[in-house]
């Protein structure tokens, strides 16, 4: 018979209720009783289930602790490790409280919210824009920026998307300082004044917005026309830089003919200071030289006369290689290879040739003379014998 059968009477073992004679369904109430005062045994509140002071008393203590617990969790979560590179702006019950520094830091949970940023990190973004040029030429530049988080405090509460105004900030800038400048200087060395004053532009915005930026460098990665002419513009600029090239050259060319022209000249000029120098002292030497012939011609005049002879004729005689010797009233005519005697003198003698110049010379034009005058007496002697 099952436990729960009518007519088991008393004797039931299965009832797992203990009702003893009640037949009918278990009580709820009594059984909620029965865990009740399980639980307060646990916690000390023996088994005076029945009586309802201990009954509170275990009660309270069971909530006590789970209330402590939920303390020292909820102190725990209020941790947390800001890094070097990073730092934390608090916003308590939604308002800004302070910026907190590297370390370990702590703030109520649920009370305070902490938004980390990274003020070190180098973020970076690209714009491509098509525009006018102050020529009114279309170019199409692509720019790169480089930024950082100078304030936290304005990048979180200033803005409300910070990143976007500094989209917004350069797109502008960049639209300013190109419509400002010539087409030809934005496709070729004017890219970086143009970088460094939208740099500058952008900062000056970025700072009247307050949005906690700051920009360490924007850079022209590329400026080219459309490309519905870009191959007429890589024309002009073949033809500029050829010109460049050509300027070069010349300038080149400038600069190696000039220090030449002026060298010559500056040697030129040397020659003839040179020149009227060697005139000037050969002027000085021959009225010096005259001064003192005239003084010894004033004492020797027959000696000095001839002495000025032999000198003339042994100058003669240094500058011709022959002579041709006429005496007077002699029929015959000698001929005198002086350069050939000169040779043989030269080779004969060794170092004493060079002396034929002036004593030798002399003495041999002496001998030629008198061997002359004599051949010449003999033949009117003869001449005369024969009549």
């Amino acid at each position: 018979m099952a436990w729960n059968e009518p007519g088991g009477g008393n004797n039931r073992p299965n009832d797992p209720w203990g009702s003893g004679g009640n037949q009918g369904p278990p009580d709820l109430d009594e059984a909620l009783k029965k865990v009740q005062d399980k639980i307060n045994a646990i916690f000390g509140g023996g088994s005076g289930g029945r009586s309802g002071g201990p009954s509170k008393g275990a009660s309270s203590a069971f909530f006590g602790v789970v209330a402590g617990a939920a303390l020292v969790i909820w102190g725990v979560m209020g941790f947390y490790q800001i890094d070097e590179q990073e730092r934390a702006v608090v916003l308590r019950f939604g308002e800004y409280h302070s910026t907190v520094t590297p370390g370990l830091q702590w703030n109520p949970p649920l009370i305070d919210e902490v938004i980390k940023l990274n003020v070190t990190k180098v973020r970076a973004q690209s714009f491509r824009e098509v525009m006018l040029t102050k020529d009114e030429n279309i170019v199409d530049v692509n720019m790169s920026i480089q930024y950082v988080i100078s304030n936290p405090e304005y990048f979180v509460l200033k803005v409300r998307d910070p990143e976007v105004s500094l989209q917004h900030a350069t797109q502008s800038a960049l639209r300013h300082v190109v419509g400002d400048n010539r087409m030809d200087l934005v496709l070729t060395e004017g890219r970086a004044a143009i970088a460094l004053e939208v740099q500058q532009r952008v900062q000056d915005l970025l700072d009247n917005y307050q949005t906690g930026i700051q920009v360490s460098k924007v850079t022209v990665d590329n400026a080219q026309p459309p490309s519905q002419v870009q191959a007429a513009f890589d024309d002009v600029i073949k033809a500029r830089e050829d010109e460049e090239r050509v300027k070069n050259e010349a300038q080149a060319y400038a600069n190696g003919i000039i220090p030449e022209a002026r060298g010559q000249a500056q040697r030129q000029l040397e020659e003839a200071n040179a020149y009227l120098e060697q005139v000037v002292a050969n002027a000085q030497g021959e009225a010096n030289r005259f001064s003192k012939l005239l003084a010894e011609y004033q004492k020797a005049p027959e000696v000095t006369r001839e002495r000025l002879y032999l000198d003339a004729i042994s100058a003669v005689y240094g500058n011709a290689s022959k002579v041709m010797v006429d005496v007077e009233g002699g029929n015959n005519m000698m001929y005198l290879p002086l350069d050939k005697l000169t040779e043989r003198a030269a080779t004969s003698g060794g170092a004493g040739g060079a002396a034929m110049d002036s004593r030798s010379l002399r003495d041999l034009t002496d001998a030629v003379t008198e061997q002359l005058r004599r051949d010449a007496a003999n033949s009117r002697t003869t001449n005369r014998g024969g009549r």
